[in-house]
């Protein structure tokens, strides 16, 4: 008797079809009316055809967005990866992009995406539609789930790596060295 494996999902799939919901739920948000699932899109220049991890429909029916996903938890997006993209948006007449990633783009590729409209939205690796945190334009959302109570209060403290010292310190404003490095021996 032979056993069957699991039903399983690859984790890039599954994170691609979470990005899609989070997205199409706040979808107002990104300036679209809607935001379709992967699908295939030919290019305008190349003739070629596009596999696309999600499409977002813009207001009004005014163009139309790619949407790219990319669960990697070791490496940020870089400009190669940014300017891959921006030429797909190029080739299909898109007005712009979203770039889906656990991590913030490079610097080189934060210059390709403000030229090209592209919008960097971070989402946690491991998101589900109910629980997530997800980042774009100096917005933060979290969803929570199973047994989390909330009362009349709530408080957030965000803490990040030290890029000095490798210490995690509680973010007061944008600090990318803790107190500790800034201040002179």
């Amino acid at each position: 008797m032979r056993h069957r494996k699991p039903n399983t999902k690859p984790s890039w799939k599954s994170y691609e079809e979470v990005a899609a919901y989070l997205l199409d739920q706040n979808a107002h948000k990104f300036g679209l009316k809607t935001v379709e699932g992967k699908q295939k899109i030919r290019g305008n220049r190349s003739g070629t055809v596009w596999e696309i991890d999600a499409k977002g429909i813009r207001e009004e029916n005014v163009g139309f967005v790619i949407i790219e996903c990319r669960r990697y938890t070791t490496s940020r997006q870089n400009q190669e990866k940014l300017g891959s993209l921006a030429y797909r948006i190029m080739d299909t007449g898109a007005v712009g992009g979203i770039i889906v990633s656990p991590l913030n783009v490079q610097e080189g590729a934060k210059k390709i995406a403000a030229s090209e409209n592209i919008l960097s939205v971070q989402l946690d690796a491991n998101s589900t539609p109910t629980d997530f945190v997800m980042r774009f334009l100096n917005k933060l959302m979290v969803g929570l789930s199973n047994g989390v109570r909330l009362s009349d209060t709530c408080s957030l403290e965000v803490l990040i790596t030290c890029q000095s010292c490798s210490m995690k310190f509680r973010v007061e404003t944008n600090e990318k060295i803790c107190p500790n490095c800034q201040r002179p021996d």
